[in-house]
């Protein structure tokens, strides 16, 4: 797949989409485990554009208020291993496929925050949950329920 290719088929990152997955880049080589991976992307998501106004607003905070690891230290080391070397380019895809699917022109935060939630499923889910929210409360603020139709 060439640039071209690229650039016509999937909507590109706006400034705060790109910010996003720059510093995500940056932060995943650090993390120690899948839930670990998924807190830097909420302490990341959290800052920027409409997804992060949105987490904002449901008080999503810089640190957890609560440990997400309730001291579940095999388990946690089993996850360090499981951790995907890619996990960008399957966010990246991911949010991409989501802009495309709305037919949007740029690729947003929120299609990024969406993409964290599926790549990461039950892990992210304990991130948010840590930080005093879930994924009902997070899609209900995005909207996704009313303007996104399963299929």
């Amino acid at each position: 797949m060439n640039a071209e290719t690229t650039s016509d088929t999937y909507p590109a990152p706006d400034t705060d989409a790109a910010m996003i997955l720059g510093m995500a880049a940056t932060a995943m080589p650090f993390a120690r485990s899948r839930e670990d991976q998924a807190e830097r992307w909420l302490r990341i998501l959290r800052l920027h554009g409409e997804a992060g106004a949105a987490l904002q607003a449901l008080g999503v905070s810089e640190g957890p208020l609560e440990s997400a690891h309730h001291g579940e230290d095999a388990e946690h080391a089993a996850r360090a291993s499981a951790i995907a070397p890619d996990v960008i380019a399957k966010v990246n895809g991911a949010a991409m496929a989501l802009a495309s699917e709305r037919g949007a022109h740029a690729l947003a935060t929120t299609d990024v925050l969406l993409a964290v939630m599926r790549v990461y499923g039950s892990d992210f889910d304990r991130v948010l949950q840590a930080h005093g929210t879930d994924r009902d409360e997070v899609l209900e603020r995005l909207g996704e329920r009313a303007s996104s139709p399963r299929r």
